[in-house]
């Protein structure tokens, strides 16, 4: 599973391929055009609007995110027959996996014998797990492993493994020398993969809002309403992983019977398949949005021109439309969600909450770890290269994965509960909800660090001795806890559009948000925080441009997570009116 040989697909396979891909964009690309105008519409409303969330006092932290490079020795299972084979792996701050030969070629500045981003990937650090996986992957009716040819992974334990299993791709068998590396490798691994699939929700960019709900919009049309983790990654692995679960089943069905091996060999030589399929789907959507580009800036560009000087009346006219349409559905609308959503509402409400207060509680427990090793520090040493090293250390906190990952874990721990929602509402987004946790106890850590840092540079002079230094810093660190919001909820909305049937869901989003905000003062009891959905903002992140560079270009990328499996939708509404605005 290590070097990438040719590929196994024909001339005519890869015809076909691209073809699909052309039908893809050909669909695709008039949704993606017709949310624009919405996109820009929001953004140029919310400019207009208050800046700040309402009672939000913590400043926001101007470090993008990133991973911390990560390098050392480990092992690759590749070649034919495979073997275990040493290499030299990097991870890189943008979360892309490379590997050389050896360290000095790193060293010397050489190209990697290969690289990968790790968008998608799930790390397994037990083998007995991944065997498991490998056995359900594929499986042949005689079940026999017997007849395989030698396998390294059977006949060689493998003491600290390290494997990044894909739904689409090869898997990557990697292996470290120690325990204490294998762990260090597993988490920054793990942040790799974090940073790489929630580069979209991350970004403020105008066409991000419309790219992912063309997505949704795109699915919903194709009968895809439930929700998933197929918006994970940059603009071109979104489109791929849309493509690639479509063709899944046929590939299945034709490919599958006529795979030579058994067990585990026929396992790896699907992955292969897969991975081939894939780099060629991502390749042609890769190209596609690329030649897409110069279109879309100039229709931002004239789009910014001709919504600014109207935007007041475009969303006067958008209330009132909003107005009538509401009218329209508000009696099936509160009978539907009287019967289907109301008895659900709490057990929702209390499943995210729980996951949100246990991070928060873990990331105030940190901070203040972190406030009072300063003081002590000012207490006991007036070493100030010493003093300057403690203070890099606390403002590099939310970036330590072994320190953030007591926090990280708290959200992992909760994926079974979050799995509770799939039956009854055909949500099978767990993995966007973990990561949307861990990226928002990510970031109130780093906004708490910023605003600490800030306040104690204003309060401390040179005119101050150790003890009295010390004392400001528990009083600046007191108020900075004081001001972390005891909740803060991230969840996405849909833009508004100037067409009848965006303001129609807008409508009926409005209403179900309604309920949701009552359900959330209830839970919260006697707290005093403002937890309206009004009041949290959507892009906690200053990008500023310097997202990671996505496979065809930058900036497409938003909030709104992709819709998957197809469920029934509640109940039936009447249509949106035909009437004109």
């Amino acid at each position: 599973m290590g070097g990438r040989p040719s590929s196994p697909l024909d001339k005519r396979q890869q015809k076909q391929l691209r073809g699909q891909v052309d039908t893809l964009l050909r669909n695709f690309l008039p949704c993606y055009r017709g949310q624009l105008a919405a996109s820009v519409l929001w953004q140029i409303s919310q400019e207009l609007g208050p800046q700040e969330p309402a009672g939000c006092q913590l400043l926001h932290s101007k470090k993008l995110p990133r991973v911390r490079e990560h390098r050392g020795p480990l092992t690759l299972l590749q070649g034919h027959p495979p073997q275990w084979q040493p290499i030299f792996c990097v991870l890189r701050g943008d979360g892309r996996l490379e590997w050389f030969s050896h360290r000095e070629e790193y060293e010397n500045g050489d190209h990697p014998l290969e690289s990968t981003p790790l968008t998608g990937y799930t790390v397994l650090t037990s083998q007995s797990e991944y065997l498991r996986l490998l056995d359900a992957l594929c499986p042949d009716s005689s079940g026999d492993h017997t007849q395989e040819e030698p396998d390294l992974l059977l006949e060689t334990p493998v003491q600290f493994p390290l494997f990044l299993q894909h739904p689409f791709r090869r898997h990557l068998c990697l292996s470290a020398a120690t325990g204490k590396m294998q762990q260090a490798w597993s988490l920054a691994l793990q942040g790799g993969i974090r940073l790489r699939g929630t580069v979209l929700r991350r970004s403020q960019a105008p066409a991000a809002r419309a790219f992912l709900d063309a997505i949704r919009l795109y699915r919903q049309q194709r009968g895809h309403f439930g929700d998933d983790d197929a918006t994970l990654g940059s603009d071109a692995e979104v489109l791929t992983a849309v493509l690639m679960r479509q063709l899944l089943p046929e590939l299945r069905s034709q490919t599958l019977p006529g795979l030579r091996e058994s067990g585990r060999a026929r396992a790896w030589s699907w992955t292969k398949l897969l991975d081939a399929v894939h780099a060629a789907v991502l390749a042609g959507a890769s190209a596609g949005l690329r030649a897409f580009q110069p279109e879309k800036d100039e229709l931002l560009v004239a789009l910014e021109r001709t919504i600014r000087p109207d935007v007041e009346q475009m969303l006067q006219l958008q209330a009132r439309v909003a107005g009538r349409l509401q009218a329209e559905v508000q009696g099936p609308l509160e009978s539907c969600l009287h019967r289907k959503v109301d008895m659900q509402l709490p057990r929702v409400t209390q499943t995210l909450l729980s996951t949100l207060e246990a991070e928060l509680t873990v990331v105030q427990t940190l901070l203040t770890q972190g406030m009072d090793r300063l003081s002590r520090h000012l207490r006991r040493s007036s070493s100030g290269a010493r003093l300057r090293k403690e203070v890099y250390s606390f403002g590099e906190m939310p970036w330590d994965p072994e320190l953030m990952q007591t926090c990280y874990h708290e959200a992992e721990q909760s994926r079974g509960r979050l799995g509770q929602l799939t039956a009854p509402f055909g949500f099978f987004g767990t993995q966007s909800l973990v990561f949307g946790a861990q990226d928002l106890a990510q970031q109130l850590m780093a906004d708490a660090v910023a605003t600490f840092l800030q306040l104690a540079d204003q309060y401390l002079t040179t005119a101050l001795d150790c003890d009295q230094a010390a004392q400001q810093l528990e009083k600046v660190g007191g108020r900075v806890l004081k001001e972390l919001p005891e909740f803060e909820g991230v969840l996405a909305m849909g833009s508004p559009a100037l067409t009848i049937e965006g303001i129609y869901e807008d409508v009926v989003r409005g209403v179900l948000l309604q309920r949701i905000n009552q359900e959330l003062k209830k839970a919260l009891g006697a707290s005093n925080v403002s937890c309206t959905l009004d009041d949290c903002s959507e892009a906690p992140w200053d990008q500023a441009g310097a997202d990671v560079v996505t496979e065809a270009q930058r900036g497409t990328c938003s909030k709104q997570p992709g819709s998957g499996t197809k469920v029934q939708p509640l109940c039936p509404l009447p249509p949106p009116g035909t009437f004109q605005s």
